[in-house]
């Protein structure tokens, strides 16, 4: 049997208050120390925010880039990824992922819970869309604890 770590999606908008980007950076903490593979779309806002928890606990983060060069990474980002996709990037999060979990965010945001919940992937959220299907959390250890359970 071949072992795969888990890779889960971390969406969310280049703005947020401070406390989301807490719970963000949480997350990220807690999915490094769980041994997942944090991707994202790795801009600013709830990107850097859980890129940086990620790389305080020495994980993995991959920021799948809309744009064809990776200077507009996030300085935490593990491994950026300059698609030239623009915001087509949704998509591929969504299928690549094996759970998801969203903070805050706009319309982009809403096309990556979208994606996630067409191609049946487990969605978790922050103080973000309130659409069936997606489970909320008022935190992000939470939002990490019920990941879990859909990962067995």
């Amino acid at each position: 049997m071949r072992h795969q770590k888990h890779i889960i999606a971390v969406f969310g908008g280049r703005e947020a208050d401070q406390k989301l980007l807490e719970e963000a950076e949480h997350f990220g903490q807690l999915a490094a120390e769980a041994g997942w593979i944090i991707i994202c779309g790795g801009k600013g806002g709830i990107m850097e925010a859980v890129c940086r928890g990620v790389d305080a606990k020495g994980g993995i983060s991959v920021g799948l880039l809309p744009e064809a060069k990776d200077i507009e990474a996030n300085e935490y980002v593990g491994i950026p990824l300059a698609t030239g996709l623009g915001y087509a990037r949704n998509e591929v999060l969504a299928l690549a992922c094996h759970a998801a979990c969203a903070f805050g965010g706009k319309y982009g945001t809403l096309s990556e819970i979208a994606h996630a919940l067409n191609n049946q992937k487990p969605v978790a959220a922050v103080e973000s869309w309130k659409i069936q299907g997606v489970h909320e959390c008022n935190h992000a250890w939470e939002a990490f604890e019920w990941i879990q359970t859909q990962l067995k």
